[in-house]
């Protein structure tokens, strides 16, 4: 069999051309449509607000200095559409940390601007941007590998929800997924023909890529590699120093106009701000580079941030995205119904990737592969899909050795590989004379598009290996099941429902700070003198509203009490639940949340913040960075031996494995016998 398909791109007539690209753009508009009705009841996810709000400055200031941890290709293109139209930004001041900047971005977003105004026109930006790079996707693959297999993968990103839920969202995961397959596809191409227009064409692909995501570097990482694989293979086939030099020259230029691609979307400037060369973020370059734990990583981003290897925000970013997301946050992972803390094992991401995509794709994918593998194989075809492949196992390897938290959405740069393998299924299918495999393969799509496309709120799919969507949450708790899209519903059911009857939730969902009562929810606050010792515990009765990912089985903050209720309401992963329960592990991580606006807030109150950890601390020891932070705090406050206290508190909590552990011996060390001012606070590790 030759899987390389009916004719490119190049040998393809106009009208073969032109029928081909409107099965494209059906297919894709078809996308854009089903996303666009089945995610309407979505709110902004949790980065949303944080991402727009950054992405209008951007656009309005040329300052890089808010939200550097992600690169600016999604903020930028959705801030250059908001930016159209009139909407409020607040002018800069100093901020102390992610938590203050947050605040300081979202109330533009929420309060100073209508947020569902935002949301419709930031949906539209991302609609476009996400169906242009799918077309993109798609025509890389016509121009390598053949117009079967572009419709084909364009077929499987039709039905994927997990690609449905992501198209209109501000977000850089989708993005780096298209523009990595795309990028791979069209270098080993490029590595193949080695001309200059393929060669161009694979490095700004490439540079999309690194300015969609910081995790990009993995998938330069990976072309580096196949590239210099490539330049050998036609170096032994064509022997000559002259020619390996050419061919590494290539490999190289292509990395390096990649890299320039990248400076040009943070408008070719080092500096975060076009007005000072002063360090603007949130939190210093330097000490952010110092939160890293690995000496490695740590002295890899200090050659980077000497040498000008990439502008300063950018390395800021890769900073956050290294200690984040490769070493890992300070959580529990539920995965396949065990709780693990902080990593989830080596096989979650590839147990993800099964549970989250449409049986139906998965056996088309699995098709694919078993064709590729035991049919005659054409070279043309094999090399992309090996790129593909190897990309892929890279993604993985970082993967399985990062943070889960999350989930599918960390693992889409392998979705391309899984949309061509399950395009040579389809490609077969084309080109067979087996009425069985063609039946096959349109039971397999049919499977898919009977089980995928009708689901309404496509974030929160899983396939019938974990019961479904409505038991998706059963067995894991990452960001696949909920981002805090369901807040919109929340509200909605409040004032249909509550408000009339003069009824106050208990809330324990990430609701935006909103000033507009229509648009929020008059919840029991200890703050509010109505309330006042509703939250006193150990528990209440009344309605409580809460996600999915907080009823889950966790290490600390159980709230175990809610698992095994029956809700009188849901919203997709959002549950409303009326009774009696134990409301100290969400009064213990309130308190936790609270704090750290009293500590890294624009008015600092460290002794208010002191009082909310201790309070924290006492309800549920288990979480030990609430000690850490309460004998921070201490010490700022110059009150050592309850410092010490705190401290020791947290060190018989904290895991031996994890490598605050041996921090805190040293802090303990060091506070029984040097001076206060000679030492300086621990970085609390729940902090991004």
């Amino acid at each position: 069999m030759d899987v390389s398909g009916e004719g490119t791109f190049q040998t393809v007539g106009i009208r073969n051309r032109i029928l081909i690209l409107f099965v494209l753009a059906i297919l894709i508009g078809g996308a854009v449509v089903r996303s666009s009705i089945t995610t309407s009841l979505d709110g902004f996810t949790y980065d949303e607000a944080y991402h727009i709000g950054a992405g209008v400055s951007y656009v309005k200031t040329g300052d890089f200095r808010l939200n550097p941890e992600h690169p600016p290709l999604t903020k930028l293109w959705t801030g250059a559409y908001l930016s159209l139209f009139e909407y409020q930004i607040s002018p800069f001041r100093p901020l102390s940390d992610k938590v203050d900047e947050r605040a300081f971005i979202e109330a533009d977003v929420y309060n100073n601007n209508d947020p569902d105004l935002i949301q419709s026109r930031a949906r539209i930006a991302m609609f476009g941007l996400n169906a242009l790079l799918m077309l993109i996707f798609a025509l890389a693959i016509w121009r390598v590998l053949g117009p079967v297999f572009a419709i084909g993968s364009a077929v499987f990103l039709a039905i994927d929800p997990t690609v449905a839920a992501h198209l209109p969202v501000v977000m850089t995961d989708l993005p780096l997924a298209l523009l990595t397959g795309t990028s791979v596809v069209l270098a080993v191409n490029a590595f193949r023909t080695w001309r200059p227009v393929d060669l161009a064409l694979a490095s700004v692909s490439l540079g999309g890529a690194l300015a969609a995501k910081h995790s990009a570097v993995i998938t330069m990482m990976a072309i580096a590699i196949i590239g210099l694989a490539m330049a050998a293979w036609h170096w032994k086939n064509l022997p000559g120093v002259t020619n390996l030099i050419k061919r590494l020259v290539s490999v190289a230029a292509v990395l390096l106009l990649a890299v320039i691609v990248l400076w040009a979307f943070y408008f070719f400037r080092y500096h975060e701000s076009p007005m000072t060369a002063d360090d603007q973020f949130n939190r210093p370059l330097a000490e952010k580079i110092s939160d890293v734990k690995s000496p490695i990583y740590r002295a890899g981003l200090t050659a980077m941030q000497n040498a000008y290897l990439f502008p300063r925000s950018y390395t800021w970013g890769l900073a956050d995205t290294i200690r984040a997301g490769a070493e890992g946050r300070v959580s529990s992972a539920l995965a396949f119904g065990e709780v693990y803390y902080g990593r989830a094992p080596w096989f979650y991401i590839p147990g993800v990737i099964a549970v989250k995509l449409p049986i139906g794709l998965l056996f088309l994918s699995i098709l694919g592969a078993i064709i590729l593998i035991v049919r005659r194989r054409s070279r043309e075809a094999i090399a992309p899909l090996l790129g593909l492949l190897f990309c892929s196992f890279i993604y993985l390897i970082f993967l399985t050795r990062g943070s889960s938290y999350g989930g599918i959405r960390h693992a889409l740069p392998i979705l391309p590989l899984f949309a061509v393998l399950a395009s040579i299924a389809i490609h077969w299918a084309v080109i067979s004379r087996s009425y069985l495999f063609r039946g096959a393969v349109a039971v397999g799509i049919t499977i898919a598009m009977t089980s995928a496309i009708p689901v309404w709120r496509p974030w929160e799919y899983y396939n019938e290996f974990v019961g479904g969507t409505a038991n998706g949450h059963r067995y894991f708790n990452d960001e696949g099941v909920d981002l805090y899209q369901r807040y919109k519903e929340a509200v909605r059911y409040y004032h249909n429902e509550m408000a009339p009857a003069g009824e106050h939730p208990y809330t324990f969902y990430l609701l935006p700070e909103i000033d507009d009562p229509a648009k929020s929810i008059d919840y029991i606050s200890s703050s509010k003198e109505r309330d006042k010792g509703k939250w006193d515990g150990p528990f209440a009765t009344g309605t409580f509203i809460i996600g999915a990912n907080e009823i889950a089985p966790a290490l600390r903050w159980d709230k175990g009490s809610f698992r095994e209720a029956v809700p009188i309401k849901r919203f997709g992963n959002l549950f409303v639940f009326r009774g009696t329960f134990d409301i100290r592990p969400m009064l213990a991580q309130g308190l936790d949340y609270r704090a750290g606006f009293q500590i890294y807030g624009p008015e600092p109150n460290i002794e208010k913040a002191a009082e909310m950890l201790k309070e924290s601390a006492d309800l549920d020891p288990r979480a030990f960075f609430v000690s850490l932070e309460l004998g921070n705090q201490y010490l700022k406050l110059g009150r050592r031996e309850e410092a010490i206290s705190a401290y020791q508190t947290a060190l018989a909590n904290v895991p031996s494995t994890d490598a605050t552990h041996g921090l805190l011996i040293g802090q303990l060390e060091r506070m029984k016998t040097e001076p206060l001012e000679n030492i300086t606070t621990l970085r609390n590790p729940a902090l991004e």
